[in-house]
């Protein structure tokens, strides 16, 4: 990791599970880093400026306030991210909306606040994603939406500005943390359906990333997440079959017959189909 130190580095969602290890990480390889979130804390290491990245007043200011703190800017994280479980077939609320502010709309703002700083630096930007944005799961369509627009975002904007900056963008599967909890507290767990890996291997992955001679531009942190992307991206059929036979077997052991949430999924399922 010798290829982060002395790197300037602004990461989002800086408290959150992952942003509290990659902090750590980056530092202890050397990186100098800033993060943004929206509880600050100036006098942790590194130090987290406070900011609601919904807010399109308020972040190009935070994050031009991080970049001269750092004194330019050689790679942003886009890692800020927020689930909760959303059925596709009912009508899109506050959840939904916020999922999208998030995980979609947060990172794209923050990312053409940092663009001039990047491009001066000829730097990088990585879009933590998550396997979902290519292999979703249902009940949970607001969060495979917004990391798929976020996907959608970044091959764009790779199109636009890759001749100076790298564009990376990186899939992780479960990892256990409170991003979880609401889809927990309404019976839709993703265990069995979503196999959970340590955020360290998330971690290390990004740093790989971050720290390679080109910037990749698709990163799976498993052996087992290159598999799913691939069969994803080149047996979409295939994959869609492997996501409805784990969910009928879930129904079938009755996983959710708690779950309001899944009601209607679990009644198509038990009278049958075509």
């Amino acid at each position: 990791m010798n290829a982060l130190t002395g790197r300037r580095v602004l990461v989002t969602g800086a408290r959150g599970t992952f942003g509290r290890h990659l902090g750590a990480a980056l530092t202890a390889a050397g990186a100098h880093v800033v993060g943004l979130d929206l509880h600050a804390d100036v006098d942790a290491t590194p130090p987290v400026l406070g900011v609601d990245l919904t807010d399109p007043a308020a972040t190009p200011g935070a994050v031009a306030d991080a970049v001269t703190r750092l004194g330019g800017l050689d790679l942003l994280i886009n890692n800020a991210g927020v689930g909760g479980p959303a059925p596709a077939e009912l009508p899109p609320g506050e959840v939904v909306r916020r999922q999208i502010e998030v995980n979609l709309l947060a990172a794209w703002r923050t990312t053409a606040a940092a663009l001039p700083a990047l491009e001066a630096a000829h730097g990088r930007v990585i879009f933590v994603a998550s396997r979902m944005a290519v292999l979703p799961l249902p009940l949970a369509a607001a969060y495979g939406v917004s990391k798929r627009a976020l996907v959608a975002y970044a091959d764009a904007l790779r199109h636009e500005v890759g001749t100076h900056v790298g564009v990376t963008v990186v899939y992780p599967s479960m990892v256990d943390s409170p991003i979880h909890d609401s889809t927990a507290a309404a019976g839709l767990s993703l265990r069995g359906v979503s196999r959970p890996e340590p955020v360290e291997g998330v971690v290390a992955a990004i740093l790989r990333a971050a720290a390679a001679r080109r910037a990749p531009r698709d990163v799976a942190t498993t052996r087992r997440g290159r598999l799913e992307l691939a069969v994803a991206r080149h047996a979409p059929g295939l994959a869609d079959r492997l996501v409805r036979r784990t969910v009928a077997g879930r129904v079938a052991a009755g996983d959710l017959d708690d779950a309001a949430l899944a009601a209607g999924m679990v009644r198509r399922h038990r009278h049958g189909g075509r």
